[in-house]
């Protein structure tokens, strides 16, 4: 029997409609694994992702470079010591002033005015510091550039959390914080390359000047015009957009102290303060002396020690968009429960830490929740605080990151010194239950969609 034309054109079509449509849907799997933004969003976060790994290799410079640092300036280990305390002096100040001057500054494009200041800063503060001579003038370089890194990371955030809807916020943010175990890998490459045919003080000098390739790259996305694009991309595809015309036009009118006042008075902002605090604790806690650790307690030699203490890097950036895309779907408290469960577990083990091999597969198992609580948290804290999104970062920067990292070295060093390194785990976990209970009182600021 022959079939019509008409018919047989019809099922070759149906055909051919099926097999493009089978050829297509692994495609579309892959792009539901990402969500859908603007080009101008996706831009933004590549800056604010490179921004975070500039900050990352910042803070680890000093570390790095400071047996070449104590021999330039004849200091001893308790001078060398307070050096690392002067940048978390910077980092509470910077990070506390510069989130207000930012919310004063205005949100959306404008935003983009006040985070070139602080990186400005950040690299102003690292090229000066390869000329300084006396030793006076490097501990107020520490402090200064420690402003700088402290103010435009909350600064930062904001910022991404104004370029993206808010549906994806946690994604995005974990993203773009995936600059902090990329830079604790990258850093160390970059200042060994530069110590092949040169001194330390060039390593101060090359790497700040990365900035200033973020430096251009922002003032030309981040724009009134852009901005303008991305906000109305986000409505017609029916997505929330980040800042509306009335936020921006209250916080535009509102006062320095208005915004801090309303961070201050946000039970989730308080509570988020608390929270960070114990992360934070716990974090420096372990990663200040796990290479006195590896060596002293397992026996190996400082290098093998300095390669897997960042072990954690290897999966740092996995659990970030892990945990922040799923804060997205499922809530923050959600998240943050499954973090600082996943985090208890993490330091009980560290107890355990007695070869090269457990250490490898102890700190690859913490790198899934090491830095993943932040993003989150300021995820949280943008939901939370709108008006004043850099604001509440910047304080609960300043007062919790930089407050506990200015206490926990010498406490946990005393700890260590007279008790040894179990007692001093069983404290951060201590510390992490304690974190528990803020986190009980934290609201919830995603919508849950219903099964």
């Amino acid at each position: 029997m022959t079939l019509p034309s008409s018919e047989l054109a019809s099922q070759q079509t149906t055909k051919q409609t099926q097999g493009t449509s089978e050829e297509q849907a692994p495609r579309r799997g892959l792009k539901r694994l990402l969500p859908r933004a603007h080009p101008l969003s996706w831009w933004m976060l590549v800056i604010t992702t490179l921004a975070i790994l500039m900050n990352s290799i910042d803070r680890i410079i000093l570390p790095t470079l400071l047996p070449a640092i104590m021999t330039s300036f004849n200091l001893t280990e308790v001078q060398a010591g307070w050096l690392n305390s002067l940048s978390f002096v910077g980092t509470l100040t910077g990070a506390v002033l510069f989130g207000l001057f930012s919310d004063w500054v205005g949100t959306g494009h404008k935003r983009c005015y006040s985070w070139c200041v602080a990186v400005l800063v950040e690299i102003v503060s690292g090229i000066a510091t390869a000329f300084c001579k006396s030793f006076g003038a490097f501990q107020a370089l520490r402090v200064a550039m420690g402003m700088g890194t402290g103010g435009s990371e909350p600064i930062n955030v904001a910022l991404l959390g104004e370029w993206w809807q808010k549906e994806n916020r946690g994604f995005a943010i974990g993203v773009h914080h995936t600059g902090f175990p990329l830079g604790q890998f990258i850093g160390p490459v970059l200042i060994a390359a530069i110590l092949a045919f040169a001194t330390w003080r060039e390593a101060f000098l090359f790497i700040p000047l990365i900035g200033l390739v973020i430096l251009v790259a922002q003032l030309i996305i981040g724009t009134r015009k852009n901005h303008q694009k991305v906000n109305e991309w986000i409505v017609d595809n029916n997505l929330t957009p980040p800042v509306s015309d009335a936020l921006q036009h209250t916080v535009e009118n509102a006062s320095l102290w208005a915004n801090a006042l309303s961070c201050l008075k946000n039970r989730n902002c308080q509570l988020a303060i608390v929270l960070i605090f114990g992360f934070t604790w716990a974090e420096m806690g372990i990663a200040n002396f796990l290479t006195l650790q590896l060596t002293r307690e397992v026996g190996l030699d400082l290098s093998t020690a300095a390669v897997i203490s960042g072990a954690s890097g290897l999966t740092g950036w996995i659990g970030q968009i892990l945990w922040g895309s799923f804060s997205d779907v499922k809530g923050r408290k959600r998240s943050l429960s499954f973090i600082i469960a996943g985090w208890i577990l993490a330091a009980a083990l560290c107890m355990f830490i007695h070869s090269a091999a457990l250490g490898w597969a102890i700190l690859i198992f913490w790198g899934l929740f090491r830095n993943s609580p932040y993003p989150v948290a300021y995820a949280l804290l943008i939901d939370s605080s709108p008006r004043a999104a850099a604001s509440s970062m910047g304080l609960m920067i300043g007062l919790a990151v930089g407050i506990a990292g200015i206490l926990v070295a010498p406490v946990s060093g005393w700890i260590i010194h007279s008790y040894g390194f179990t007692v001093h785990y069983m404290v951060i976990v201590g510390v992490l239950l304690l974190s528990c209970a803020p986190l009980w009182f934290i609201k919830e600021t995603v919508i849950l969609k219903k099964a």
